[in-house]
């Protein structure tokens, strides 16, 4: 069963916590709202409603960090609810963010073209990918050390090592337009093809497996990684929450709002999933 909570605003990026409470981004009023258990809603205003947050991860420091990818900062909140905000490259338009396995902040730079990296001590480093125009979008960590982020005008995956370096994996289908990624325990790389209507996997040999979803309109959007060997994604257009086995099979929740614009979705340590709709609520499913 799917529950959903009203935030207000249009929830984009999600994040879950080991104590069941969820932050999600409010990407166009300039907010970030945390969820408790119980449906509690508490906002926290960014001082900057232009900002755009984005895609959102819970940081080494026991913060929650995320993107403002119109005003081209990476904010923090902390445990205390304190925001604060780091610059990054005028108009870079930063989008995807992880935790890093150095310690550090590792985000995409969708209009620079680049992957960056922001130390808990401030100092930002950028290193420009290897294919033109790429259009990096959302960025994960992987099990070998390396971040991984999908190249959505490039119809590939990067791999990018800390020292900067990247490798470029093609995808089979042309015009993919891969945008949610995520890495599981044994180095297998998921991803969502939004343009082609499938979810496809990396595996750790380097073999690309693509999976077409039953709707292929359904444009799969974001994507996490269980510990089952399978993966949960949102389907933005068909308004559903998927789900894909290692072998392929795929399974859907209908969420009960009509066009409710599904983004961002979390798997909670708890196996709760959840997901940020831009229609103003999280869901929240406990499969």
């Amino acid at each position: 069963m799917i529950e959903q909570i009203l935030v207000g605003g249009s929830p984009y990026g999600i994040a879950a916590g080991a104590d069941g409470v969820a932050w999600t981004t409010l990407i166009h009023t300039g907010q970030v709202a945390r969820v408790m258990p119980d449906g509690t809603v508490v906002t926290h205003d960014l001082g900057a409603p232009e900002s755009g947050p984005a895609v959102i991860v819970a940081g080494p420091d026991g913060s929650v960090w995320f993107t403002r990818s119109r005003d081209h900062r990476i904010g923090r909140i902390d445990g205390a609810g304190v925001v604060s905000d780091f610059a990054v490259t005028a108009n870079s338009g930063p989008f995807g963010i992880a935790s890093g396995p150095d310690g550090a902040l590792w985000f995409t730079e969708m209009a620079a073209n680049a992957a960056g990296r922001l130390g808990l001590d401030g100092t930002v480093t950028e290193f420009l990918l290897p294919v033109a125009d790429a259009f990096p979008s959302m960025i994960a960590t992987g099990a070998d050390d390396a971040l991984w982020c999908t190249l959505n005008r490039a119809n590939a995956l990067a791999r990018v090592a800390l020292d900067g370096s990247a490798t470029v994996h093609t995808l089979p289908t042309p015009g993919a337009g891969p945008v949610g990624i995520a890495c599981a325990a044994d180095g297998t790389v998921w991803f969502a093809e939004i343009l082609a209507g499938q979810v496809g996997r990396l595996g750790p040999d380097g073999t690309i497996t693509e999976f077409p979803l039953p709707d292929r309109e359904a444009k799969p959007h974001a994507i996490v990684a269980d510990p089952a060997g399978g993966a949960w994604f949102t389907e933005w257009a068909g308004n559903r929450i998927g789900h894909v086995t290692a072998d392929g099979t795929v399974r859907h929740w209908n969420l009960p709002t009509p066009n409710s614009e599904p983004h961002g979705i979390a798997l909670a340590p708890d196996g709760t999933i959840w997901a940020a709709l831009e229609n103003g609520a999280v869901a929240r499913l406990r499969p």
